[in-house]
């Protein structure tokens, strides 16, 4: 018998003669005891219902069964070991809302816990519901999703479910929940749309959704809504479930069920996907997290000291390169795309993921629909993974159907996140134009010295602002004390001017579009609401703004050309032209991506001062836009006065 001791916690990760004498820690586990069947969990019907649970370490198994979720327990079931180390039991009688956990015998130990295959669960999480899923669907519950062709036609919208309507002036009924991102028809300071028909407005493709399953009861305790709260929810719990605190009554195991169904409906009816932030990276406490409980030592990583491996910074990491971890992820993946109709996963902390398993959730969805998305956060982090499989940056060519998030881009606009006061190229920081030419072509190897991590465009996530970090904002009012807020709002426009005319898929944060501030806050994952609230009196004054950013997409949705499929068609068709310091400028010739337009110019501008520049001649250049910036154009010569971009063209 093994056991560790760590924060006055023990584990016994049980009796070799269980195991046939392989150890957990044992390469040889996986060969022995790996399960492909897909019933794994609960499988209900009104006559009956079938549970299955993989323990292999364990020598007994009880099924504890609750009424309530705060009560003792009202009866106790032993489950039959079956094949691969999984524990059965049939109950032939309707269970329907009866709650229920395991009870492992692991060694000498007794451990509780909820189903990692729980697909509801009553309040806070800690024990897992038995509900009847076609129970609920909502009236209104299609499969059709709005028409998406190509990953490099999205425009995706970063967005925390609370932060959204929460605020009063929000002119939502249901403010914070999963409801006030379904209501239309909300309307804010000055009558301005709010909620869901803004988001509509201003033309993106995709909403991503910061956590919504279901988050540790430490960061949110959904028996104390009535209480200020707030995470972000990268503290997962329960993986198949959706969180709580966000659903009208969390004490209700189907509510949060039905009630993110129909925000799911809703977005969808109005043109909008939906891409869901997913953490398989670690759990919230690895030592009391169910899969430690069930079978200790299999699900998360350790160093060889004993110790969890913690590239995650969060204490723990998940071992997906284990074949019943990675099958819990595709399995979970899946599941989410299926009976939720999820468009897309953003996967945090996919450096720490193993390739195989992010390759498998690739394939797998692929097979049930092409469209659904996949983009992660590719870093370089210090893991006991072996690097050559971790699905970071640096083996993106491993990963061709994955978007990684292009943070050396994010820092050459906008400035390092990490150096608060360290300007970017939008703010007048000096050599940065090599960068920005490096994201222009969506991080491929272009010519020279011009190359990031990409392979094709669809692997680059362009943005300059997410949850993390300043606002693009708050980071341009620190990093240019002595700027007035004129030429810091020209700065933010030309920010995400770039993103949205360079190749590769763009994002933005929610309320980027009206100059989201956090009051300087740069980690704001538990901070008050009030930190965290989408201000609508701010997007009233701002509406300029949120104009600005609306054109924005348009043009990117109407040309192109700033869309182009593969990075042959970048290298033939992308030109780099003669540009001024704090400039960059390019061409899209000959009708790039069967652009309407024969040739298109695009100038992104750090100046301040009036810039002339030659334009090559390929023809009778005309505004397309930024006319605000252009002082003169004649013949093929270009006068820019102030911060921006401007883009012209030549038509056929």
């Amino acid at each position: 018998m093994a056991v560790q001791k760590e924060l006055d916690i023990v584990f016994d990760y049980g009796d070799l003669e269980v195991t046939e004498g392989i150890s957990v820690f044992d390469s040889r586990f996986d060969e022995k005891f790996y399960y492909d069947g897909d019933d794994l969990g609960v499988d209900y019907t009104p006559e009956r219902t079938k549970f299955r649970l993989w323990a292999p370490t364990a020598s007994e198994v009880l099924a504890v069964f609750y009424k309530t979720w705060n009560g003792e327990a009202v009866r106790e079931l032993p489950m039959t070991r079956d094949v691969q180390g999984t524990w059965i039991l049939t109950v032939a009688e309707d269970c329907k809302d009866t709650l229920y956990t395991y009870r492992v015998k692991v060694g000498e130990v007794w451990n509780e816990a909820a189903d990692p295959y729980a697909k509801a669960v009553a309040v806070n999480g800690d024990k897992a519901a038995i509900v009847d899923l076609r129970s609920t669907d909502p009236e209104r519950w299609t499969e059709d999703k709005p028409p998406f062709v190509s990953h490099l036609d999205a425009v995706i919208y970063e967005l925390h479910v609370r932060d959204l309507s929460i605020k009063e002036d929000s002119g939502s009924k249901h403010r914070g929940k999963y409801l006030g991102l379904a209501e239309s028809g909300t309307r804010g300071p000055n009558g301005i749309p709010t909620g869901l028909d803004h988001i509509a407005g201003l033309g993106v493709t995709h909403v991503q959704l910061l956590p919504i399953y279901d988050y540790s009861t430490e960061s949110v305790d959904e028996t104390k809504l009535d209480e200020p709260h707030f995470n972000w929810g990268y503290d997962p719990k329960n993986y198949n479930v959706p969180e709580g605190s966000y659903a009208t009554d969390p004490y209700l195991p189907s509510s949060r069920i039905t009630e993110l169904k129909q925000c799911i409906q809703a977005l969808h009816d109005k043109g909008l996907r939906v891409i869901m932030d997913v953490v398989y990276n670690h759990v919230y406490d690895g030592y009391i997290v169910n899969f430690t409980k069930l079978v200790p030592g299999y699900y998360l990583r350790y160093k060889e000291d004993g110790k969890f491996s913690n590239g995650a910074f969060c204490g723990n990491e998940c071992a997906s390169e284990r074949a019943m971890m990675t099958k819990f992820i595709v399995d979970s993946i899946l599941y989410w795309a299926r009976e939720y109709h999820i468009d897309g996963f953003r996967f945090d902390l996919m450096g720490l993921i193993d390739t195989g398993t992010i390759n498998e959730v690739r394939r797998r969805l692929n097979e049930i629909d092409p469209s659904l998305m996949t983009i992660g956060e590719g870093w370089i982090m210090d893991t006991v993974l072996p690097e050559p499989i971790r699905a970071n940056q640096n083996n993106a060519n491993k990963l061709p159907e994955i978007g990684h998030f292009n943070d050396g881009y994010r820092d050459a606009i906008k400035g390092d996140i990490f150096i608060y006061d360290k300007k970017g190229f939008i703010s007048g920081g000096d050599g940065f134009e090599d960068d920005i030419k490096r994201g222009i072509v969506g991080g491929i190897k272009y010519g020279g010295d011009i190359a990031q991590f990409a392979d094709e465009p669809v692997q680059s996530v362009n943005y300059v602002e997410c949850h993390d970090n300043h606002t693009l904002w708050d980071k341009i009012v620190i990093s240019t004390p002595d700027e007035s807020d004129e030429v810091r709002r020209d700065m933010h426009r030309l920010a995400s001017a770039i993103v949205m005319t360079s190749q590769g898929i763009p994002f933005i944060h929610a309320g980027q579009e009206f100059l989201r501030t956090k009051d300087g806050v740069e980690n704001s994952y538990k901070s008050p609401i009030e930190t965290n609230w989408l201000d609508w009196g701010r997007c009233a004054e701002n509406q300029d703004d949120v104009l600005y950013m609306a054109s924005l997409i348009h043009l990117r949705k109407t040309h192109p050309a700033f869309r182009l499929r593969t990075a042959e068609e970048i290298r033939k068709h992308l030109q780099f032209e003669v540009s001024p310091k704090h400039a960059v400028a390019y061409t899209l010739r000959n009708h790039a991506g069967g652009d309407q337009d024969k040739h298109l110019y695009v100038l992104y501008n750090a100046n301040t001062n009036l810039v002339e520049i030659e334009l090559p001649e390929l023809g009778a250049w005309e505004i397309r836009y930024g006319h605000e910036s252009v002082a003169n154009l004649e013949s093929n010569r270009l006068e820019v006065s102030g911060i921006g971009i401007v883009v012209l063209a030549v038509t056929p």
